[in-house]
């Protein structure tokens, strides 16, 4: 097991462009990197900064690591810029998982939207891994119109899987774009699930609106607070609990969390901000 505070240099070896502003870095580690779903990293780049990432690829995988990453601001904006050969840095794992032990015989249901997939991403692969394990996977993904859809050729790939159902929307269709499936805010649809909420986990990230909508959801559909999984990672940003950015109540989203349940920080002020 490597250092987790060491820095460690990483090729890009393969750039998958998902949408206008959000691309996928594949990225081969000069050693490993084991983590666990749910957890994050930080990644740099020489002279310019680093920010934290989930990675979007599966925690079996620690030869290679996919991270998907919006251009949203300075550090993102030159990551965008990177080739293919470029050298980036990585450091971590840090925080909480997924806990995957409590998702055995269950029915799994995922609620997504935007660049929240990308830590959706890694927990689906590692739950279609070990499939047999659970009673079902649905995964809800949203997103605001169809060219800013991602992991469009693998959802395809992933409706084919036994035990998964999966079911796509988009807010508007612009002139000029297609689209065959649901037009509607994701947590719409909610209504064609058929889960008992009583006891099943429930995964939800993305953008504070609609996590914060899709918990209320959640709640009237049933779903216990404790079963209710919510990824905090929009408020990281050190990953060493030192800046202080990403506090909640008496949490750090960084050490803490990202992974919380909604019973933990329901109370907190300003969650969703």
């Amino acid at each position: 097991m490597h250092n987790a505070y060491e820095v460690i240099p990483g090729t890009i070896y393969n750039i998958i462009q998902e949408s206008p502003l959000i691309r996928t870095l594949q990225i081969r580690p000069e050693i490993p990197i084991e983590f666990q779903t749910g957890q994050f990293v930080e990644l740099s780049l020489p002279g310019i900064g680093e920010g934290p990432f989930t990675p979007s690829s599966s925690h079996y995988t620690s030869e290679v690591m996919d991270i998907t990453i919006m251009k949203t601001g300075f550090v993102t904006e030159y990551i965008h810029k990177t080739s293919i050969g470029d050298i980036v840095g990585i450091r971590g794992p840090y925080g909480s998982k997924y806990p995957l032990e409590k998702f055995h015989n269950k029915d799994i249901l995922i609620l997504g939207g935007g660049c929240g997939l990308a830590p959706l991403r890694s927990l689906f692969l590692t739950l279609l891994h070990d499939i047999d394990q659970y009673n079902s996977i649905t995964f809800l993904a949203g997103a605001k119109s169809p060219k800013d859809c991602i992991y469009k050729e693998l959802f395809s790939e992933w409706k084919k899987y036994k035990k998964v159902n999966i079911y796509r929307s988009v807010d508007i269709v612009p002139e000029g774009e297609s689209w065959d499936e649901e037009i509607c805010l994701v947590t719409k649809l909610l209504q064609k699930i058929k889960i008992d909420p009583k006891e099943n986990p429930v995964i939800v990230c993305g953008p504070p609106v609609m996590m914060k909508f899709g918990t209320m959801d959640l709640l009237k559909y049933g779903y216990n607070e404790n079963n209710i999984y919510l990824s905090m990672e929009k408020k990281m940003y050190c990953g060493f609990g030192q800046c202080r950015h990403c506090v909640i109540g008496g949490y750090y989203a960084c050490k803490d969390g990202p992974v919380f349940t909604y019973a933990q920080i329901k109370n907190e002020e300003a969650i969703w901000e």
